[in-house]
């Protein structure tokens, strides 16, 4: 909590910030692996839970703060700020009261959002963009051979 108290800044910067360096982020390859390996996994445990954690953050140093505690706590990053977790419940209470602590470090006019998500959902999901065809990634549509 330190290190997000220490990001924030009392005076909000201008909304035109300069984007972070992503260049440890997974390809977009990896990244759809990873939804389809959510995806297929038979039998999830019981404790598990499904979400994502989307957030719009003015300053530069609490977004990457919040970024690197996310992923140090198991999240996966699908785009620049949203992340996708499939943890036990437990997790996903404590991810959630840190961020609402963070959120209440400092005055802004950020927001986090923490949505949890059903596989049923995560499956009927359609990705829009990069010419890709989820339907054909997730094996949806049938193909006949005569």
């Amino acid at each position: 909590m330190k290190k997000f108290q220490k990001a924030g800044i009392p005076n909000p910067l201008s909304p035109n910030r300069t984007a972070n360096d992503l260049n440890d982020m997974p390809t977009l390859e990896d990244r759809i692996q990873f939804l389809l390996k959510l995806i297929n996994i038979p039998q999830r445990p019981s404790n598990s839970m499904l979400f994502f954690i989307m957030y719009d953050i003015e300053s530069n140093r609490v977004r990457n703060q919040i970024a690197k505690y996310l992923i140090k706590n198991g999240c996966t990053r699908i785009q620049k700020s949203v992340f996708l977790a499939d943890l036990p419940h437990e997790k996903y209470e404590q991810i959630k009261n840190d961020l609402i602590e963070v959120q209440a470090c400092y005055e802004n006019e950020d927001s986090i959002l923490v949505v949890p998500i059903s596989t049923d959902y995560l499956r009927s999901m359609k990705i829009i963009g990069k010419n890709i065809d989820i339907d054909l990634i997730l094996q949806l549509k049938n193909t006949l051979f005569f």
